[in-house]
């Protein structure tokens, strides 16, 4: 019976896992802050072109989307540490970025947005 509860035990016990990821840099506190300043900047840059829209013209939307872009890229690599992460994952994000593109196109082609 001892021998029952000690192969018990040791089923469950827990081994660490080594660390896939310790060889990659990750970045301090400042070095967020700073991103993060950054992406502020973007986001106003976005509203003060949404307010000069007219000014700008054809260059509005690729724009937008550029800065869409890197806003997106900087958060989920950044933020949420997905360069650390399995490349699936990454992969996902890319594939919702696309389709989120993909949409947003599609539906101001509805409305007749491009043309002339």
């Amino acid at each position: 019976m001892s021998s029952e509860i000690e192969t018990d035990q040791t089923a469950h016990q827990v081994h660490p896992r080594p660390s896939t990821h310790d060889d990659k840099e990750h970045w301090t506190e400042i070095q967020y802050v700073k991103l993060a300043f950054g992406l502020a900047v973007v986001t106003a840059l976005e509203v003060w072109l949404s307010y000069i829209q007219e000014d700008v013209g054809a260059l509005f939307l690729p724009l937008m989307l550029t800065m869409m872009a890197v806003k997106f890229f900087a958060v989920v690599l950044f933020f949420m540490h997905l360069k650390f992460d399995n490349r699936l994952f990454g992969l996902l994000f890319y594939m919702g970025l696309g389709l989120a593109i993909g949409v947003y196109v599609v539906t101001l082609m509805t409305f007749h947005f491009f043309s002339p």
